[in-house]
């Protein structure tokens, strides 16, 4: 696992710094994504860094690595787990390997297939490989999107790529203006999607996709896409059959390492389907990490036990305790972009007691994409009612939304069924939907937004498919996918892990494992109200039916009890005299909010929150 940073300057540019001085102050500002080693090189038009947390052979994978000939260069940040196989078929090709590291692995294959190599691999990924010949770059990423890769073409010329956008903003011709459609996509969703960037000339490579620049061009080109989940016809038997098999492979493989390895458990279904796996492979007890909190109602500490105990782990516990939230500057720091998952704040502390014990986690994200986990699902279908209404009733209907007064019960549901099913589906998972953005932006705000405003939306409607209708649940399930999964699960465990230095792994989205389940029909994973019913199947036996069959808690966080209490006092002050509320914000209804909250008119948690991670994010980014 590593940090990779780089930059290409065309012969045309004026250099006012020192490019070696620069690539290694880049890949210092990522020092914690890998503490072991660093390396650099600094050769004709290329500039390559990287930092290494070293995992597989940790004597001889030094980067930046170049083949026999030195004609390309490597940097990689990631694991590939069936390196070992695509060795032994690239030396029946006549490739001579001087080292046993993955990284050098990709090498070769990019030199046999070019850009194909990318559908070789089966793994995490992300990585540049320059050309010192043809003068051309090869940016990849892995098919999920577990690994961040940010680019940025600069007037001059100059190409910028890294694995943190902290490390590019230290490039002097980045200039830090403010993306306003990414703006108005956090506000709705709580994060900014991988389609966007919060700085408007940064981008992401997206997930299962690969960059060409040449001749001070790029094209980015799409080589595998999140699959849609439609009944292949399989019996339910011989897909649990199937299943079994896959999931147990997905996670061996994982287990490659050659340092420490151990397994965040939080006492969920999908966690502890990783780690019953784990201890059928491993012969030494796994180690285990769980996080909890004081407060019961978010404490799922007791069926994390019960998960140890029946897996006989080396169980390790943390309790998060209010002072914690403190340390959400660091949180800001680390996430680069707006973030506001608040989930994010236990999952950093899980990785530092993980990193205590072990260098490489394994988790269990992903389940609930893949086999309709969460509980919207089915808030979603039993409204599905709403989309046989006539129009006059649904135009009705958010007339009365639009007409009850802000704190009445029903409003956002008779707003809600009154939308066309995709809308309704957004108005769910929107923090600050359309309605109350509009409150919130100063009309100055919304003037300079123009065509800004709603577009996370109109992305993200787009997204589904024409027949949306034949299967909305197939369809949510790629849509979550392709935005939530990415955007938010996926930054967040890799930002936290990082912060930590350590390695998280996820056996439940291998691509192989994805593709299986799209191949599963939706009613085999929600029966009636039960959801991931065939995953469940698939591990009965493995996981004890206490955890199989009780309610889905998710890893929720006591955002209640710190906004009131702990946090109270600053996020006011941050929120009413902050940079947003100043150029972006009417600072009337943001005093609105909190005093509803406050009274207990309302609960504005998770609004309050979004907003307090932006002002916080905007003081350390935007000085």
């Amino acid at each position: 696992m590593c940090g990779i940073v780089g930059f290409i300057t065309p012969e045309s540019s004026v250099i006012s710094f020192d490019r070696g001085k620069l690539i290694r102050r880049m890949c210092d500002a990522i020092e914690h994504r890998g503490p072991d080693d660093q390396g650099t090189v600094v050769r004709g038009k290329a500039s390559l860094g990287m930092r290494r947390l070293s995992i597989i052979d940790l004597a001889s994978g030094h980067q930046p690595m170049f083949t026999e000939n030195e004609r390309y260069a490597i940097v990689f940040n990631g694991e590939i787990y069936n390196y070992r196989d695509l060795k032994v078929d690239l030396e029946s090709k006549g490739y001579h390997f001087r080292t046993n590291s993955d990284t050098e692995t990709i090498l070769h294959a990019f030199e046999e297939y070019g850009s194909e190599c990318v559908q070789h691999l089966r793994g995490m990924f992300a990585f540049a490989i320059w050309d010192f010949e043809g003068e051309e770059l090869f940016l990849a990423r892995d098919r999920v999107g577990k690994k961040p890769l940010f680019y940025a073409k600069l007037p001059d010329g100059s190409f910028v790529f890294g694995s943190e956008i902290k490390s590019m903003l230290l490039h002097p011709n980045i200039v830090k203006d403010i993306d306003t459609r990414a703006l108005d996509s956090y506000l709705t969703f709580g994060y900014v999607p991988e389609n966007q960037c919060i700085f408007r000339d940064i981008r992401k490579v997206q997930p299962g996709c690969f960059l060409k620049l040449s001749g001070g061009t790029y094209k980015e080109s799409q080589y595998w896409t999140f699959p849609l989940s439609q009944d292949a016809g399989i019996p339910q038997d011989d897909l649990i059959a199937e299943l079994r098999e896959t999931l147990e492979e997905s996670v061996r493989i994982r287990m490659i390492s050659d340092v420490p390895l151990g397994a965040f458990l939080s006492g969920g279904i999908d966690s502890s389907v990783v780690v019953g796996l784990m201890s059928r492979i491993s012969a030494e007890p796994v180690k285990t990490f769980s996080i909890g909190f004081i407060e019961d109602t978010f404490n799922e500490l007791k069926y994390a036990r019960v998960a140890a105990q029946h897996f006989d782990t080396d169980h390790h516990e943390f309790i998060v305790t209010p002072d914690l939230v403190s340390i959400v500057d660091d949180l800001v720091w680390h996430f680069d972009e707006p973030f506001a998952d608040p989930s994010s704040l236990p999952t950093y502390m899980v990785s530092k007691l993980a990193r205590e014990h072990v260098t490489v986690v394994l988790s269990g994200d992903g389940g609930d994409e893949l086999f309709a986990g969460y509980s919207r699902y089915l808030t979603y279908l039993s409204r599905s009612w709403s989309d046989r209404l006539p129009s006059t009733v649904k135009r009705f209907t958010n007339f009365l939304a639009d007409i009850i007064p802000e704190n009445t019960p029903g409003k956002f549901f008779l707003n809600n069924v009154s939308l066309a099913p995709i809308d309704r589906y957004i108005d769910m998972v929107s923090h600050f939907n359309r309605s109350r953005r509009q409150r919130l932006y100063s009309k100055a705000a919304l003037e300079r937004l123009n065509g800004s405003f709603g577009y996370g939306e109109s992305e993200f409607s787009s997204i589904a498919s024409a027949n949306f209708a034949e299967d909305p649940l197939g369809h949510l399930l790629k849509l979550d996918s392709v935005t939530y999964l990415p955007s938010d699960v996926m930054v967040k465990v890799d930002r936290m892990s990082m912060a930590s230095s350590l390695e998280a792994r996820a056996p439940l989205l291998d691509h192989k494992l994805i593709e299986l389940a799209a191949k599963v029909p939706t009613s085999m994973k929600l029966e009636g109200i039960e959801t991931k019913a065939i995953l469940k199947k698939a591990v009965t036996g493995l996981v004890p039916n206490e955890i199989l069959y009780r309610q889905k808690q998710g890893f929720g966080v006591p955002i209640v009890e710190w906004i009131n209490l702990e946090l109270r006092e600053r996020i006011r002050e941050t929120l009413l005299e902050g940079r947003a509320a100043r150029e972006y914000f009417d600072r009337s209804y943001i005093e609105h909010l909190l005093d509803e909250h406050k009274a207990g008119r309302r609960d504005h948690a998770y609004s309050l929150w979004l907003l307090f991670m932006l002002e916080l994010w905007m003081n350390r980014y935007l000085q």
